[in-house]
């Protein structure tokens, strides 16, 4: 039963992920991350597969490296960061929210520009 819940887990994290590729504000990589970690417990058919894919491989094996985000993810990122809160901006949010919102996203950059690049 526990395995069925991460696969689940998995293959919820593999759909969002692959979402992530064509919709700028979903992220990509995280998603992914969290489906290794989820097919590493339930699936050793689908964890490998994930491993090995082409597209998604190899920014898994960049991060179980070294924790490394390559150049291109974090130039993606930081542009999404931005056009969510230009939305905010353009919405009118109070005041209140954008200051919350902007710290919050000032620290998912500073970890991001933080990692290594690999």
């Amino acid at each position: 039963m526990i395995r069925l819940l991460w696969m689940f887990g998995g293959i919820s994290s593999i759909i969002l992920g692959s979402l992530g590729v064509v919709l700028p504000l979903l992220p990509t990589v995280p998603f992914l991350l969290l489906a290794a970690f989820c097919f590493a417990r339930s699936s050793e058919r689908l964890h490998i597969w994930l491993i090995d894919h082409p597209k998604f491989g190899p920014p898994i094996a960049d991060w179980q490296r070294n924790g490394a985000i390559n150049r291109k993810a974090k130039i993606l990122a930081t542009v999404s960061i931005a056009a969510a809160f230009g939305v905010s901006l353009i919405l009118s949010i109070p005041l209140k929210f954008l200051l919350i919102q902007a710290v919050v996203l000032c620290c998912v950059l500073y970890f991001i520009w933080s990692r290594p690049t690999d």
